[in-house]
């Protein structure tokens, strides 16, 4: 998987990270530790551009879930197991993360596991920066 890095100023500045290839096992920890470092320099805004990402396993939806918790200061709990999101425990994750231009097969596996209910996503990158 590709990685690149932008970023954009808004009301704050936004952190960029457009991916591409597939988001598996393979990825996921590379997406993470990518995020991690980010956070430690000082990103608290971030939009995951997914729109050339063809493949996502449960490791990348686990990846762009940890990365949320992360980005809102959280450590992820490693006793709640994953497909137990609780949106009311990870509210303050979702402000801190937006997702953008998933393609239509990511959206479907996203509303499957719920996370399409949990994370902000857009259609475009001026909406998404502006959001936060």
């Amino acid at each position: 998987m590709k990685i690149t890095i932008s970023t954009k100023q808004g009301r704050v500045p936004v952190t960029i990270l457009s991916l591409e290839g597939d988001l598996d096992s393979s990825s996921y920890l590379e997406l993470i530790e990518q995020a991690r470092k980010l956070f430690d320099d000082g990103a608290r805004s971030l939009v995951l551009d997914l729109a050339d990402i063809g493949f996502m396993s449960s490791a990348g939806l686990m990846a762009i879930h940890t990365i949320s918790l992360m980005f809102a200061g959280k450590k992820p709990d490693q006793s709640r197991p994953f497909r137990a999101i609780n949106l009311e425990h990870d509210e303050e994750a979702r402000k801190h993360v937006k997702l953008l231009c998933p393609q239509p097969h990511i959206e479907q596996i996203l509303d499957t596991v719920g996370l399409k209910q949990f994370f902000q996503i857009y259609t475009d990158l001026e909406s998404a920066v502006n959001s936060f």
